[in-house]
């Protein structure tokens, strides 16, 4: 994957190229993004959980992925990943329900802060854990 120095703020609003159907699953480039975002949300806290994985069932698409995460006190939620940020869409794996009404939270850190204590301890531990670990290599 190629790295940029572009800030996509910095960039006029370029709607219009999106919506052009002949550039939107151009290579599949903005599918496979999606899902590497996804992938990388996993990555950063499934140390915190019981179990976390991108849904293999649900589609993944160039706005969308869905993932499903078990929390250590074996809650089971389908979270939905979109620009707006996550949200929980069901509270099973692999399952989506219209009728929920859930808010959007900017990172997985406050959404799985709100739903699980347990992430919450896990998570903080393993922060002073890193804190400790850098005071130590600052002294030495």
């Amino acid at each position: 994957r190629m790295e940029t120095d572009c800030n996509p703020m910095e960039l006029p609003n370029n709607k219009g190229f999106e919506e052009d159907s002949d550039y939107r699953d151009f290579e599949g480039t903005d599918v496979k993004d999606m899902r590497l975002e996804a992938e990388a949300v996993v990555n950063d806290v499934l140390f915190a959980v019981s179990n976390m994985f991108v849904s293999k069932t649900l589609p993944c698409a160039e706005d969308v992925a869905y993932i499903n995460v078990e929390t250590r006190e074996r809650n089971r939620y389908c979270l939905e990943l979109t620009e707006a940020g996550l949200r929980v869409v069901a509270y099973d794996f692999d399952q989506t329900d219209d009728r929920l009404q859930t808010p959007y939270h900017e990172t997985v850190y406050s959404l799985l802060d709100s739903l699980s204590p347990a992430y919450r301890e896990v998570f903080g531990n393993a922060l002073l854990q890193r804190l400790e670990a850098l005071k130590k290599d600052s002294q030495s």
